[in-house]
């Protein structure tokens, strides 16, 4: 098991850090406020039309908004979390898919209990709106992967670890499959893979988007959805984000073609360890199906 405790290592956090000064000293006290106060809570709702070829008729037009990274407990708090809630269903989803992370925490965190309170409450209106499903990623599993399963159960939400969930409209099928968190080795694709009927189009939910090489090399899934990167919160220009976690460095922001699959890394709602997004804004992504 990787023994790794933050998303970024020690050099990583200070370059960073190096970065977060330089660009605050450079563009004065305005930079700085909109690094730490405007471009975190500036939701981006990214619209994002997908053909895929398996996709049975009774499905087209089907809407999957996902979102990703809540890291609660963090930089993200209930009242800022609920205007994450208030966007997404905006959309009018038809399915909601939460791609890990949802708490902001290390294993010696003690205030965990609280803060899956506070966000199983402002996940019920999801829930009650439509299908919710997730996946756990490593920040979940850091901190207490059983509560947060508990916490699924308690509110309604499918957990997709390592597991399909089938949705049927007629005789026509869609696959919502998903692998438990690849960074602490809890995948299980193979598990997966014995569970999907050959018949229907597949998505699968990892929270770490470079297992898109290994999901896409299966030639079963029609698109992967994807988080963990956080878009690396500050994205150059002509350049891209200087610094990304451990499983985000090949695909860490976006729309990508792997083999016969497609991969889309969100760029996540919270944040971790410095807190701060430039050019790099939180998002929701909303998928159209045809």
């Amino acid at each position: 098991m990787k023994s790794h405790k933050s998303c970024l290592s020690r050099r990583d956090f200070l370059k960073l850090s190096g970065i977060f000064m330089l660009s605050g000293m450079a563009a004065g006290a305005g930079g700085f406020g909109y690094m730490t106060r405007v471009e975190p809570a500036w939701l981006d709702v990214t619209q994002v039309s997908l053909r895929l070829p398996r996709l049975d008729s009774a499905f087209a037009g089907l809407r999957l908004v996902q979102i990703s990274d809540i890291h609660f407990g963090g930089w993200i708090n209930a009242e800022r979390f609920q205007k994450v809630i208030e966007r997404v269903l905006e959309q009018q989803p038809d399915v909601v898919a939460i791609t890990g992370d949802f708490l902001h925490g290390y294993r010696w965190s003690s205030d965990h209990p609280q803060q899956l309170a506070e966000l199983a409450e402002a996940l019920r209106s999801l829930v009650k709106a439509c299908l919710t499903v997730g996946v756990l990623g490593n920040h979940d599993c850091w901190t207490d992967a059983s509560a947060v399963r508990a916490m699924f159960a308690d509110v309604g939400i499918v957990d997709l670890s390592n597991t399909v969930h089938t949705l049927r409209r007629g005789g026509d099928l869609f696959h919502l499959a998903g692998v438990d968190d690849v960074w602490e080795e809890h995948d299980k694709l193979e598990e997966v893979l014995a569970q999907l009927p050959e018949d229907g189009a597949a998505i699968l939910l990892a929270h770490e988007p470079d297992f898109a090489d290994e999901s896409g090399a299966t030639g079963r899934f029609d698109l992967q959805i994807s988080g963990h990167s956080h878009g690396g919160q500050v994205a150059l220009p002509f350049i891209g984000p200087p610094i990304t976690p451990y499983l985000a460095h090949k695909y860490p922001s976006g729309l990508y073609r792997v083999g016969e699959m497609l991969l889309y890394t969100n760029r996540g709602v919270g944040m971790v360890d410095v807190p701060i997004r430039f050019n790099c804004r939180p998002e929701i992504t909303v998928f159209t199906l045809s």
